[in-house]
């Protein structure tokens, strides 16, 4: 179990919750109804995903030695050489899977793998490193749109919003390990209040169905949009008012949480409330694993 444990915190489990919400919100972008290639997307998404975290981890070993001796290379519970094989086993599966959704859904999930390896081994510590986080980001999403549809178009604008957080929040977590300024915070919390105004705007149009009151899709996006606002307001208050490493962590931590009502309410957005349903379902998995294993 302790050697478990140790797995759990490498991979982030709760921070995986996040991962599904991508390729439903991709496919709601241009169908009501995720097929079977849809779930391949996700399948492929959690492996790119979780090499992603095992990646991060082996790429930062010694600066983890001196900052975060308790995290599982350094601590010794996992060994560099396991973590760095996870990664390549990960990253094998995730494009294996994209295969099989189709040459669109591989298409995508090629570059996404080579920006999550990008960014671990190089673009990580320079000035565009968060720009790299949210461009997977939104490729993710993209790849459900791809494997779902065959054509990524009518989704680019739900990729825009979902890395636009993504930027925000990795920014702000680049100072989780020593004190920083206002200045990132205080940009995450304009990103949310923004895209919060764009998530009430008029939804994008689709063929009204006799089977659902038309305002349900406009009432669960309202309400979706609310609880993204809610879950990262405080958080990154408290981080501009004192951007100390705890505090700063906990903010990073509840953008990350946020990413689920914020997939939930693009999903919304394009009346595909069952997507949207499923999505924000997964908060409180969330909440729970993240009282036994960080999310950052």
């Amino acid at each position: 179990m302790h050697h478990l444990g140790a797995w759990a915190e490498l991979l982030r489990l709760p921070a995986l919750c996040t991962v599904p919400g991508d390729a439903l919100a991709g496919a709601a972008a241009l169908t009501a109804r995720p097929n079977h290639r849809t779930l391949l997307a996700i399948a492929s998404s959690v492996c790119l995903y979780e090499a992603g975290m095992a990646l991060n981890d082996w790429a930062d070993r010694r600066e983890d030695a001196a900052e975060r001796p308790h995290r599982p290379l350094p601590s010794g519970r996992v060994r560099p050489a396991a973590a760095f094989t996870a990664a390549c086993a990960f990253t094998a599966a995730g494009l294996g899977l994209a295969a099989r959704a189709g040459r669109p859904a591989l298409a995508v999930a090629a570059p996404l793998a080579a920006t999550v390896w990008s960014y671990d081994l190089v673009l990580k510590r320079t000035p565009v490193g968060p720009s790299a986080m949210a461009a997977a980001r939104g490729l993710d999403l993209l790849l459900g749109a791809a494997a779902t549809a065959g054509h990524v178009r009518p989704a680019l604008p739900s990729a825009a919003l979902l890395s636009s957080h993504t930027l925000a929040v990795t920014t702000v977590s680049r100072q989780e390990t020593r004190d920083g300024t206002p200045a990132a915070p205080l940009a995450a919390l304009a990103t949310s209040g923004a895209l919060t105004w764009l998530l009430s705007r008029r939804p994008p149009h689709r063929r009204p169905s006799s089977r659902r009151d038309p305002r349900l899709p406009a009432l669960l996006t309202t309400a979706l949009s609310v609880a993204y606002a809610a879950t990262t307001a405080r958080p990154y208050v408290h981080a501009a008012l004192n951007p100390s490493p705890p505090l700063t962590q906990r903010a990073v931590g509840a953008g990350i949480r946020a990413t689920i009502p914020l997939q939930a309410a693009l999903a919304a957005r394009s009346t595909a409330t069952t997507s949207a349903l499923l999505t924000v379902a997964l908060a409180p998995v969330v909440r729970r694993l993240a009282r036994r294993v960080s999310v950052t």
